[in-house]
Order: structure tokens, then C-alpha cells, then sequence
């Protein structure tokens, strides 16, 4: 045996060694995953705010158009049979129907009571004062700005201004003659006249406008016997009972959208999509309803 041939059987073979495979990408950081989730909730949240602004100046006086069509009806067919109410009534009845031809307010229905809910209707005649018409002193409340904002120009109004008044008692003309605030009301002795009340502000309202107005010629019998106001009557009242159905119908949204959600994953998405879309925008109109029943009920 050869030197050589010695040298090559000592060599020693050393096993092949295999690469490992390269280690996937490494997923978002819990940092950034919080980021997006956060991100997420923020748009959430400015869309349902944007949408709310839409609801109140741009659908809410729809819906007071729509109710006060159909009271404007019953209030009619009521002084037609003789059954108008002169007296109590239950709230959210039409009690009267307002004109203001200098602010453009024509055939306005008034309805009983001054809550947030009330005055989601129309102008609100507050309940423990009389109507239109007899003799007292008659307050009636409206927004404005919301839901048509019916008073939102009362402000404009001149002394001399002519307000005319129908309830079931008969058709009835005010003079404007005072003006005042939350912090100066009117004072003004005579006895048979009306103040028109409002907020101040279309935006971020924290006082009252008022406007008075004497009765022109003699008022009708006042029957008495009204009830007391609660809190949510007030000027600028909030009507706090709004915040139950506020979170009920707030659930009720966010289980629709989760069912909406899997429907949309498992079902034709086309379907589900015109299945769903109606009953997401009820709900969300019904959300919106009662956060505005939380707003002063003036605005």
C-alpha cells in the first residue's frame, strides 16, 4: 500500500448538514396591533358623531314634518266632532295650530308638553299654564334648531308682530310688545298674554330668548285643573329617562350588526346586505332619537 493510498483512507467524511429553514416573518407587534385597533374605534366613532349631526339637521326635521301632517289631521278632525281639548290634555296631543307670518311659521301644530320627546313634534304648550286663548298666561317652548327648529327665528320678531292662535275655543291674535332672557325674564303685567320661549343658541345653547305678546280683544274661560310640570318640562331640561332606552336600543344595534356580520360571511353577501340594511338603519335611527331626547330639550 502506497502512501498515497494511506493518506486518502484516513480521510474522514462529515455528514452533510441541512440549512434550517428560514423563521416566518415576525407578526405586528402588540403595539401596533392596539394602534389599529384603536385607529379603528376612532373612525367608529367620528362616523357615528358625523351621522348624528346629519340626523339632527338633516333627517330630524323630517320626522317633525311627518308628525306635524298627521297631527294637523287629527287636530282638524278634533274641531270638527267638538272634541279639541280646552283643558288637560294627554302630552304629545295637538292642542292648537300657530301662525307667525313674520319668521315664516304657518298651520304649525302646538302639542301638549315641553319634554325633549314633546318638542321633537313641533312647538310645546307647557302643561300647567293656560292654552292660547284664555285668560292666564300661555307658554308655549320650541326648538331651535333641531327637529325644524320651529322657533329658531322668534328672535326677529318686532313689537307690533302679529301672532295668530286656533285652538277649540276659537281663532285668537297676539301683539308682540316684550322681549327677555333666562337671566331677565318678562315682566309685564297684563294679565291674558303668551311668552313664545327657545334657546339661545343653535350650537351649544345655555340661556332662553323670550318673546311676549298681549292677547288682542277678551280671552275664553280657563277651566283650570292642570298639572304640575316635572323636571324634564324646564327650559333647557334634559330628558334623562332617554338614557335607558339609549343603551337598550345601543345593544339591540350592535347584536344586529354582529348577526349582520356572519350572514354577510356565510350567506349570498348581496342578500344579506338588502336583508339587513333596513333593519341597521331602523335601529340606528331609533339610537339617534334617544340621544337626542338627552339634548336640551330647546335646541
Amino acid at each position: 500500500m502506497t502512501a498515497e493510498s494511506s493518506a486518502t483512507d484516513d480521510t474522514v467524511v462529515l455528514p452533510k448538514v441541512e440549512e434550517a429553514p428560514a423563521a416566518p416573518p415576525a407578526g405586528p407587534s402588540r403595539a401596533r396591533r392596539i394602534a389599529v385597533q384603536t385607529g379603528w374605534a376612532a373612525t367608529l366613532l367620528s362616523g357615528l358623531l358625523l351621522g348624528f349631526g346629519i340626523f339632527l339637521f338633516g333627517l330630524s326635521p323630517l320626522q317633525e314634518m311627518h308628525y306635524q301632517a298627521a297631527a294637523h289631521r287629527t287636530f282638524q278632525d278634533r274641531l270638527a266632532n267638538a272634541i279639541a281639548p280646552t283643558g288637560a290634555a294627554t302630552d304629545g296631543s295637538p292642542v292648537a295650530i300657530i301662525d307667525i307670518p313674520r319668521i315664516g311659521l304657518h298651520d304649525e301644530v302646538v302639542v301638549e308638553g315641553t319634554t325633549g320627546r314633546d318638542l321633537m313634534r313641533g312647538p310645546g304648550h307647557r302643561r300647567d299654564t293656560a292654552l292660547p286663548g284664555q285668560a292666564g298666561v300661555a307658554v308655549l317652548f320650541g326648538r331651535g334648531a333641531a327637529f325644524g327648529g320651529p322657533f329658531g327665528r322668534i328672535n326677529e320678531l318686532r313689537a307690533g308682530d302679529k301672532i295668530q292662535v286656533a285652538t277649540a275655543q276659537g281663532q285668537f291674535s297676539y301683539t308682540v310688545n316684550a322681549y327677555g332672557t333666562g337671566a331677565h325674564p318678562i315682566l309685564d303685567p297684563d294679565p291674558n298674554r303668551m311668552v313664545l320661549t327657545t334657546s339661545n343658541s343653535d350650537w351649544i345653547p345655555t340661556s332662553t330668548v323670550l318673546v311676549g305678546a298681549r292677547l288682542d280683544g277678551d280671552p275664553q274661560d280657563n277651566p283650570g285643573g292642570r298639572p304640575a310640570i316635572i323636571a324634564a318640562d324646564h327650559a333647557l331640561a334634559q330628558d334623562t329617562g332617554a338614557l335607558a332606552a339609549l343603551q337598550l336600543w345601543s345593544a339591540a344595534l350592535l347584536g344586529a350588526v354582529a348577526l349582520s356580520t356572519l350572514a354577510a360571511r356565510y350567506w349570498v353577501r348581496r342578500a344579506a346586505y338588502l336583508a339587513c340594511t333596513p333593519v341597521l338603519a331602523a335601529l340606528l335611527w331609533a339610537v339617534y332619537e334617544n340621544a337626542a331626547a338627552l339634548l336640551p330639550n330647546l335646541y
